[in-house]
């Protein structure tokens, strides 16, 4: 079966879920862009509680203009904020030292495509995390009718992950736990760092088999 997927930025563990399932994932490249979504925006866990990391792109909300065509907005210094929110979040987790090295990069040269910066990120994940890759393709036109299961818009920040029969958010340790409990669904980067190599773990166990 095919899973259909929008274009994310540091997605989920409920996104990432889908690339353990042996399914063939199609990315959504040719979507209209929207606001407040996973497309440009992920949420992390500080010690002051939840944060929402958001990517200013240059978007006319008169105009529909497709995900692949979406630019990075230059104001803002988002890069700057966004790696600093990240260090002062993670630098005392587990597995940060190990892996800053890979992620600096991303948040010190300039990016231009919105999609293409999340593309790349991904890919720099699925080779921390090992996963095993179904077959990846991308759409070549939007597709009003899938041949497979639609999580194009279903994978948001303001939709109940719960309405996934597919996911079931299996609880790791997270370095706020004793403050906050545990923090169900957050970046993809929250388990990583938490976790390390046991991330894919978590994973595969978060799945409906």
């Amino acid at each position: 079966m095919d899973i259909y997927l929008s274009s994310a930025y540091l997605a989920p563990i409920q996104y990432y879920s889908k690339f353990v399932t042996g399914n063939r994932i199609v990315i959504e490249k040719n979507d209209s862009y929207l606001k407040q979504t996973y497309r440009s925006r992920c949420t992390i866990a500080s010690a002051n509680g939840l944060i929402s990391l958001s990517i200013p792109v240059v978007h006319s909300s008169s105009e529909k203009t497709l995900m692949k065509d979406i630019r990075i907005a230059e104001h803002g210094n988002w890069q700057h904020m966004h790696w600093n929110a990240i260090v002062s979040a993670y630098n005392s987790t587990p597995f940060f030292e190990y892996y800053q090295d890979d992620f600096y990069p991303f948040y010190h040269k300039k990016q231009n495509f919105l999609f293409d910066f999340n593309e790349e990120l991904q890919y720099l994940i699925f080779s921390l995390l090992n996963i095993d890759l179904p077959k990846i393709s991308y759409t070549d036109e939007y597709e009003t009718e899938t041949r497979g299961q639609d999580m194009r818009d279903v994978i948001h920040p303001k939709k109940d992950w719960k309405a996934d029969p597919d996911f079931i958010p299996l609880p790791y340790y997270q370095v706020f736990a004793q403050k906050f409990g545990f923090l169900e669904n957050l970046s993809i980067i929250d388990l990583l760092f938490n976790m390390g190599n046991e991330s894919l773990l978590i994973l595969n166990s978060s799945i409906r088999k």
